[in-house]
C-alpha cells in the first residue's frame, strides 16, 4: 500500500510511544551532543498545528544559576499542593519526585503564541484554544524523538505561570506550556511512575472509545455493550484461596481467635476481594457525594425548601460541611457529583458535573424519570468508580444530598423489601407528627400508583428513585467491578444498594455497611442484604458522614492482617 511503512519501522515507532516515559529520577550528568538536541528540536518543530500556524518557540535553559531559581519556583508550589491534600494523599505525595530541574543539563520551556498566524489564522477561529493544543502536539513529538536518542524527559507543572515567565523574561503576550527537564538517564522504567507508586492507575482503552456517538462504548471489530451490562459482567465473587488465607493467618495472629470481632470479617472479606492476602490499604480514599432534587418535594413532605440542594453542594465544595470535616480528620477526598440538582451549577473544583435532568418528577403523579435516564443516572455512579479509582484511590466511600430524599427510600425499601411505607419511613431532616403521617401517605400513594415489581429494579428506579439513588447504585457496582471496596454510608446509599444487589447480588462482597442509620428503613435495607454495620450512633445527616468515621475501622482491620505477627514470627506461645 503506497505510504505504508515497512513493519520493523512501524514497530519501532509504536514501540517508542509505548516506552514513552515521564521521567524524574536516574538522570546522569553526561551532556547531551548538539546534533542530538537539534535533532528533537526538529521533530518538535514538526508537529502539526492549526492552520500551520506553528505557534511554539523553545527556550533553552541550561544555566545552573537560572536552573536553582526556578527550582525554587517549583519546590514552594509543591509545598502549597501537599498543604491542601488529603492526609492519606499527602503521605504518598512526600514519597515523589517532582522535578528534574538541577539533576538535567538542559532545561526546555515550550511557549505558545496565541495570535501568531494572524486574526483570521484557518482552523483558530471558532476555536482559539487550538493554539496550546498545537504547542503540546510540539511536546509530544520532541517527548517522543528524545525516548528514541535515550533521552529521559521530565514535565514539570508546579509553576505560577506569570511568575515563571518573568523570571526567564518571556514577553506577557506568549503561554507557558510546558517546562521540560532532558537528559540522558541509566535505565527507563517499565511503567509510568506513578503508576508504580500507586498514585495512579492506567485506564483500560475500552473505557474510551466510543462508536457514533458517546456512551456507545467499543472497540475496532467489537459489538457496542452498554456500560452497565459490562460492569455486571465483571463482577465475581470473593477469591476463595484469599479468604482462606486469611483466616488463617487471622487464627495464627498473636491475639486470642476472634478476639477483634467484625473487624476480623472484615480484613477477610478484603483479601477476598483484593484476591491477595494480605490486601492492600484501603487508602487513599475518596467519598463522592451525588446530589440531586426529588419533583416528590412538591407534596410537602419537608419543611426545608429545593433551594437548600443546591446551597449545601456549594457548601461541601467550601469546604463548610460536617463531610469535610470529617474526610479532613480520616484523610479523605471529597468529589461531589451533580446528577441531577435543579439549579446550574458554577464549575467549581471539586464538582463533576454529571447532571442526567433537573430534578425528578413527582412520583405520585408520574415516574420519578424513564428507564433510560435511570439507566444513564446509574452509569454515571459506574463511571464516577472508575475514575476515583484509576485516579488511585483503594477505597471509596458513598455520599449524597437531596432535599425530600428519604421519601425515595422509603418508597424504594417497600418495594424491594416489601415492608409497609410506615415500618419504612422516617422523619429525615426531623418532620413534625403532622407532616411524618404525610409523608407516609405520599410514600403509599406513590407505591399504589406504580406498583413496583421488584424483579424489575430499573423499573422500580424509574418509578419511586432519585437521581442520586441510581448514580449510588453504579457506584457501588462499579466498584465491585473494579474490585475495590467501598463504604456504604446511610438510609440512601442502603436504598440504592438494595437496588444494585437486585442487579447483581455478588456486589455484595465489595461493600461494608459503615453504620446504621436512625431512620428506621436503614435498618430494614440491612437485613435484607446482610450487612452488618460497624458502627450505630443514631446518625441521620447523611452527606457519607457515618461512613467514614467507618473507614479507620475498615483501614485498621486490614492494617492489623498486614502487620500483626503471628505466634510463629513473633516466638510467642499458643495455649494449649
Amino acid at each position: 500500500m503506497s505510504g505504508t511503512y515497512e513493519p520493523s519501522i512501524r514497530d519501532a515507532v509504536h514501540r517508542v510511544i509505548r516506552e514513552r516515559r515521564d521521567v524524574r529520577t536516574g538522570f546522569r550528568r553526561d551532556p547531551i551532543p548538539d546534533d542530538v538536541l537539534t535533532r528533537i528540536l526538529e521533530a518538535a518543530h514538526h508537529a502539526p498545528s492549526v492552520g500551520f500556524s506553528q505557534p511554539w518557540d523553545f527556550l533553552l535553559v541550561r544555566s545552573e544559576e537560572t536552573r536553582r531559581r526556578v527550582r525554587e519556583l517549583a519546590m514552594r508550589q509543591r509545598d502549597w499542593y501537599a498543604d491542601a491534600l488529603p492526609a492519606a494523599r499527602a503521605r504518598a505525595f512526600r514519597g515523589l519526585k517532582i522535578e528534574a530541574i538541577l539533576d538535567t543539563p538542559v532545561n526546555i520551556v515550550v511557549t505558545c503564541d496565541p495570535t501568531r498566524g494572524g486574526r483570521y489564522t484557518l482552523g483558530r477561529y471558532s476555536q482559539p484554544q487550538t493554539a496550546a493544543y498545537s504547542a503540546c502536539l510540539a511536546v509530544e513529538n520532541l517527548w517522543l524523538a528524545a525516548r528514541a536518542e535515550g533521552l529521559g524527559v521530565g514535565w514539570v507543572s508546579f509553576f505560577d505561570e506569570r511568575e515563571l515567565a518573568g523570571l526567564l523574561g518571556i514577553p506577557r503576550h506568549l503561554e507557558v506550556v510546558a517546562y521540560l527537564c532532558v537528559g540522558y538517564v541509566d535505565a527507563f522504567p517499565d511503567e509510568p511512575e506513578l503508576a508504580a507508586a500507586g498514585w495512579a492507575r492506567r485506564r483500560p482503552l475500552a473505557w474510551a472509545v466510543h462508536e457514533e456517538r458517546y456512551g456507545r462504548r467499543t472497540l475496532p471489530g467489537q459489538e457496542p455493550v452498554s456500560l452497565l451490562e459490562e460492569t455486571l459482567a465483571a463482577i465475581r465473587p470473593l477469591d476463595e484461596d484469599a479468604v482462606a488465607d486469611a483466616r488463617s493467618r487471622q487464627d495464627r495472629m498473636t491475639k486470642p481467635r476472634g478476639s477483634l470481632g467484625v473487624l476480623e470479617d472484615v480484613s477477610v472479606q478484603l483479601a477476598g476481594l483484593a484476591g491477595a492476602c494480605p490486601p492492600p490499604l484501603p487508602e487513599p480514599a475518596a467519598v463522592a457525594v451525588f446530589a440531586g432534587d426529588h419533583g416528590v418535594h412538591a407534596q410537602g413532605v419537608t419543611p426545608w425548601p429545593q433551594e437548600v440542594t443546591a446551597q449545601m453542594v456549594a457548601n461541601f465544595l467550601a469546604g463548610g460541611a460536617v463531610v469535610n470535616a470529617f474526610a479532613a480528620q480520616v484523610g479523605a477526598e471529597v468529589c461531589v457529583v451533580d446528577v441531577g440538582v435543579v439549579a446550574d451549577l458554577e464549575p467549581t473544583p471539586g464538582l463533576l458535573p454529571r447532571k442526567v435532568r433537573y430534578g425528578t418528577a413527582d412520583m405520585t403523579e408520574q415516574p420519578a424519570m424513564t428507564r433510560e435516564e435511570a439507566v444513564r443516572a446509574v452509569e454515571v455512579g459506574v463511571e464516577t468508580a472508575r475514575d476515583l479509582v484509576a485516579a488511585g484511590n483503594r477505597c471509596l466511600v458513598t455520599g449524597d444530598m437531596g432535599i425530600a430524599n428519604t421519601t425515595a427510600c422509603a418508597a424504594l425499601i417497600a418495594a424491594f423489601t416489601g415492608s409497609d411505607p410506615a415500618a419504612v419511613t422516617g422523619r429525615g431532616t426531623g418532620v413534625d407528627d403532622a407532616t411524618y403521617a404525610h409523608k407516609i401517605d405520599v410514600v403509599r400513594r406513590a407505591l399504589d400508583r406504580h406498583c413496583p415489581d421488584p424483579a424489575d429494579p430499573l423499573g422500580v428506579l424509574a418509578a419511586v428513585g432519585g437521581l442520586e439513588h441510581a448514580a449510588i447504585a453504579g457506584f457501588l457496582l462499579g466498584a465491585a467491578a473494579l474490585r475495590v471496596p467501598v463504604i456504604l454510608d446511610g438510609v440512601i446509599a442502603g436504598s440504592a444498594a438494595l437496588v444494585a444487589a437486585a442487579l447483581e447480588p455478588t456486589a455484595k462482597a465489595a461493600w461494608i455497611a459503615g453504620h446504621r442509620s436512625a431512620e428506621p428503613g436503614h435498618a430494614i435495607a440491612l437485613r435484607h442484604l446482610g450487612l452488618r454495620p460497624l458502627v450505630d450512633l443514631e446518625l441521620r445527616l447523611g452527606e457519607g458522614t457515618g461512613a467514614l468515621l467507618a473507614l479507620p475501622l475498615v483501614q485498621s482491620a486490614v492494617r492489623a492482617l498486614r502487620e500483626v505477627a503471628t505466634f510463629d514470627s513473633a516466638g510467642v506461645s499458643e495455649k494449649n
